[in-house]
């Protein structure tokens, strides 16, 4: 084992570690995906391949490639190619129209494009920069055939492999999405601890950075195989995961909340025992989801906080979480963390704030062709990610809001998901999310935008209850004005609910949105 691990790392700071577990278990399936299967040789033969491909048609060391693929077994062969190439990679969100799409193309520079035909947005998109086209279906104008492309270069390991690196964009509050671009990309494989009998899902998009990190890169960086989802199926999950006895998982809270949703007799019927460890982030998640999901599945959930971008290293176990329920987590070091109030001063404990996070040593970040945006985000070798949070007295963090969230009325700041996490406890409500909407004399009241358990009908009897339900634990201030029920809330691929859009129409035709 200990030989092992020296290969590992050695492997890994080259951008090979898909040579290595085709060495070590080259005919046992790395990727289970609705397709079909690829075992760890096929993987690794068709990274070789890749390089190859791009070094015929001109790219070198340093230079893009942009990703457009839904969660299958080619996601992990161009990303590997890209990783032992030096290349940087750019994965689109594939749930972006042609306009987003080509803008993050030109955007980051990509000179080679591998797209899916069944996402006609890359197809459409106009990248006069990119040298080479390669499809994932036949038929694609001014493409090549992933298949039939591969098929003429050497599968043999490559004998100069350089270690790549990736950049993902931001959804973004206003204006366009920006590459969050780290050099050192060895530093962002955050592989979680786990055994070689380890069993991954991605049940996430494979492009956002979390599945990416926690999923994809963490099963390549471990040799475990990794099961794909296309598509979220409550019961379908469980079925996936009784079927190839999953062991690891990350998930966001609305998939927490579609789990528990599901029937107790639907949930009885599958053996998910083998599952030993969970993690999530990327959105709150209410305290009444997570203590239900923990009653379930046991002790097996644990959290993290950070951004795209980075963050100070905030990780929170079940049993942690239990003892001081809706923390992200305890501040690793002294330094990790700074909170700052509007004028730059610090807080004090138990005040919310600002979350400045320290910069690292190892892979900062820095928003791609983008300095002012880079400038304004840094504070003293500090950055934000816009957050709003506090320090209780043990020095664990909580998380009130963001910035950009921030309603403000009468001059109040208030912080929507602290309410969001009291009205989430009413039986009817599946999921909320409050907004400031426009008052005349207050400037802005708080609504809130709601969607509801199977069962339960929208009526004005059932806002007033929840309304009255949501006052018993909150100030007056915070107490939402008033309630809309709507059938779905919009969510970035990570699953946060994309506060943003919810609120826009409700300011439409005003010259100011405050």
């Amino acid at each position: 084992m200990p030989e092992l691990i020296d290969r590992l790392i050695d492997s890994s700071a080259k951008g090979m570690t898909a040579s290595l577990w085709a060495q070590v278990k080259p005919d046992v399936i790395a990727v289970h995906d609705p397709i079909g299967t690829r075992t760890f040789r096929q993987i690794n033969d068709n990274a070789n391949r890749i390089v190859r491909l791009l070094r015929a048609n001109g790219l070198k060391e340093g230079d893009a490639v942009a990703l457009l693929c839904s969660n299958r077994a080619e996601f992990v062969e161009v990303l590997s190619a890209c990783l032992r190439g030096g290349y940087r990679i750019t994965p689109v969100n594939w749930h972006l129209s042609t306009d987003e799409v080509e803008y993050i193309i030109n955007d980051c520079d990509a000179k080679a494009l591998f797209a899916e035909t069944r996402y006609k947005s890359s197809l459409e998109a106009s990248t006069p920069n990119v040298a080479l086209k390669v499809s994932l279906g036949e038929g694609a104008e001014g493409f090549r055939d992933y298949d039939k492309a591969l098929a003429e270069f050497d599968h043999a390991d490559i004998t100069d492999p350089t270690l790549g690196s990736q950049m993902l964009y931001t959804s973004g509050t206003t204006g366009r999405p920006k590459g969050v671009y780290r050099k050192a990309s060895a530093a962002l494989m955050a592989p979680t601890p786990g055994a070689p009998d380890d069993v991954q899902l991605c049940a996430g998009p494979a492009y956002h950075a979390a599945p990416l990190a926690f999923d994809v890169r963490s099963a390549m960086s471990q040799g475990n195989p990794l099961v794909f989802l296309d598509r979220w199926d409550s019961e379908g999950v469980l079925k996936t995961i009784e079927k190839y006895k999953v062991t690891r998982a990350h998930l966001v809270p609305i998939m927490f909340q579609r789990l528990l949703a599901l029937p107790e007799e639907v949930r009885a019927k599958y053996d998910i025992s083998s599952l030993n460890y969970i993690i999530h982030g990327a959105a709150p998640c209410p305290p009444e989801v997570k203590k239900a999901m923990i009653d379930w599945v046991g002790p097996i959930i644990n959290e993290y906080y950070a951004g795209s971008e980075g963050g100070a290293g905030f990780v929170v176990t079940s049993q942690e979480w239990l003892s001081k329920p809706g923390t992200v987590g305890k501040l690793p070091t002294e330094d990790a963390l700074r909170i700052l109030d509007d004028e730059g001063n610090p807080v004090p404990k138990g005040v919310s704030g600002t979350l400045y996070f320290k910069v690292s040593p190892i892979a900062p970040f820095e928003y791609y062709k983008d300095p002012a945006k880079t400038a304004a985000a840094h504070r003293d070798g500090y950055f934000t990610l816009g957050d709003v949070g506090y320090l209780d007295e043990d020095n664990y963090l909580f998380l009130t809001g963001r910035n950009a969230e921030t309603i403000i009325s009468g001059g109040v700041n208030i912080y929507p998901q602290e309410i969001d996490n009291e009205i989430i406890k009413h039986p009817a409500v599946e999921d909320s999310c409050c907004i400031g909407v426009p008052n005349e004399e207050w400037g802005e009241e708080v609504k809130a935008v709601i969607t509801l358990n199977p069962g339960f009908e929208p009526s004005d009897d059932l806002a007033k209850e929840i309304i009255a339900f949501a006052r018993q634990n909150l100030a007056g201030y915070k107490i939402p004005k008033s309630v809309d029920f709507v059938d779905e809330l919009p969510r970035s691929p990570a699953g946060k609910i994309q506060r943003g859009k919810v609120r826009k129409p409700y300011w439409a035709g005003r010259a100011r949105e405050i």
